[in-house]
């Protein structure tokens, strides 16, 4: 099967889905920002998109990983207060 073949049929799946056309690259980009959004770890990522390096894919992805910083300073900030709160 020639990729040509492969991305009409995508073509016609999200055309008869009522979606948006979009390249396969996207649905990458979407699938490895999503994994890491929900926890998936940096190097299973790496390695299921083939890149050469975890480092390469942190790079890549740096957008999704502050916000997941982001995320874990204000849990663990919740966790705290939470501890300070039981103490009064």
């Amino acid at each position: 099967m020639s990729p040509d073949s492969v991305l009409h049929m995508l073509q016609r799946v999200l055309k008869r889905a009522g979606l948006p056309r979009i390249r396969f690259h996207d649905l990458r980009h979407t699938f490895a920002t999503m994994a890491l959004q929900n926890g998936v770890d940096v190097k299973t990522v790496s390695s299921m998109l083939g890149h050469y390096s975890a480092g390469f894919t942190l790079d890549t992805y740096a957008h999704v990983t502050t916000d997941a910083q982001l995320k874990a300073a204000q849990t663990a900030y919740a966790a705290l207060q939470n501890q300070l709160d039981r103490r009064n």
